[in-house]
């Protein structure tokens, strides 16, 4: 089965990114072990597809110059992930209705589209409205990661077809020592100027988290989980900036790799983590993670799964003394693993869905 993975990767500067890529080709690999695997996104475009503007792909539509069309007719299945949490209109519509369109002509193609397990919504405008109500309808198979994005399409007219979790726990655990004790992650996106919170107050929490762990005996690693790139929120320049400001010696691990990432985050005792897929890379490794919420997309997985630990910098009054306690509870490690065997049942519905879908493709 030749099977196109939508908006993620394997080399993405976003390790978030290459989880979603690596864990949805990992769940389809469950179904069809021999699957062929193509990765589509903005940083790997085949040159058939051209995604920078709704403008070039609808011309390319009409005229067909580029042949993207007979190049989408050539696979069996199309699993759309929309990068995890940009089905959604809160990065704008444009964006939305880029990646909308490649589904869409991918069904004009007559390839099965697959929504694959993501966050649905917010949708906070009409337009955002209508092209997710059309995109739900067109897709052959859909699946949310959150019961309120299972919420979200059921308001739109389409509900889903599968509740599952996210794609990162079907990938391995790696098996190693616990060397590490808090490992942090500063996020980039949150550190300069952004749409979601207080920058200037985020970096304050940030500093005061580092103070208390420090007063509490806590050894610490800054982690980057969106490496250096095009892109401005890397992570790497924020955590510069940090230590640069600090006397502090920190350890900093700059991951080669998602392998390399998820090896860190398991050797750790706990990971506080401002980049969601910091911490879902945490626990599907079985490392408890304490999330620093910065958008509606943490809260509702987590709480589906049991995993109520976690601070959102948007509401809380004392972010850092929320976080610091959470940190210090003997109880985390023994929640963690409790985790993983809800994750996996949840990954089953997944499984038995996909594998619907394939049989009707190979029918």
């Amino acid at each position: 089965m030749r099977t196109l993975i939508l908006w993620a990767d394997d080399a993405s500067p976003n390790l978030g990114v290459r989880a979603l890529g690596a864990g949805t080709a990992a769940l389809l690999r469950r179904v069809d072990p021999k699957a062929d695997i193509v990765f589509q996104n903005y940083g790997v475009r085949a040159p058939q597809l051209p995604i920078g503007r709704l403008r070039s792909l609808v011309k390319e539509r009409v005229t067909g110059t580029k042949g993207m069309q007979r190049w989408l007719a050539g696979f069996d299945l199309i699993v759309d992930t929309r990068s995890g949490d940009s089905f959604a209109d809160i990065y704008g519509t444009r964006r939305l209705m880029v990646m909308s369109a490649v589904s869409e002509f991918a069904a004009q193609a007559g390839v099965p589209v697959v929504l694959g397990p993501q966050t649905i919504g917010p949708f906070d405008t009409a337009t955002g409205r209508a092209v997710a109500r059309r995109s739900l309808r067109r897709a052959d198979l859909v699946m949310a990661r959150d019961n309120q994005s299972a919420k979200a399409a059921k308001a739109l007219g389409r509900p889903v077809d599968v509740l599952t979790t996210d794609v990162v726990f079907a990938l391995p655990r790696p098996e190693v020592e616990k060397s590490r004790d808090v490992v942090l992650n500063v996020s980039g996106l949150l550190w300069y100027p952004n749409p979601h919170v207080d920058h200037a107050e985020y970096r304050r929490t940030v500093h005061c988290l580092l103070d208390g762990l420090a007063a509490d005996g806590r050894e610490v690693t800054l982690l980057a989980h969106v490496l250096e790139s095009d892109n401005p929120d890397s992570d790497i320049h924020a955590i510069s900036e940090l230590t640069a400001e600090r006397r502090d010696s920190l350890e900093v691990v700059t991951p080669r790799d998602l392998d390399d990432v998820r090896r860190t985050v398991a050797s750790a005792n706990v990971v506080l983590g401002s980049r969601m897929h910091a911490c879902l890379n945490a626990l599907s490794t079985g490392t408890p993670a304490i999330p620093l919420a910065y958008s509606r997309k943490f809260g509702p997985l987590l709480g589906d799964l049991g995993w109520t630990r976690s601070v959102d910098l948007r509401t809380a009054a004392d972010a850092a003394g929320d976080a610091l306690a959470q940190v210090a509870d003997d109880g985390l490690a023994d929640e963690a693993a409790l985790l993983l065997g809800v994750t996996e049942s949840r990954l089953a519905r997944a499984t038995t869905a996909l594998t619907t879908s394939v049989e009707r493709v190979a029918a």
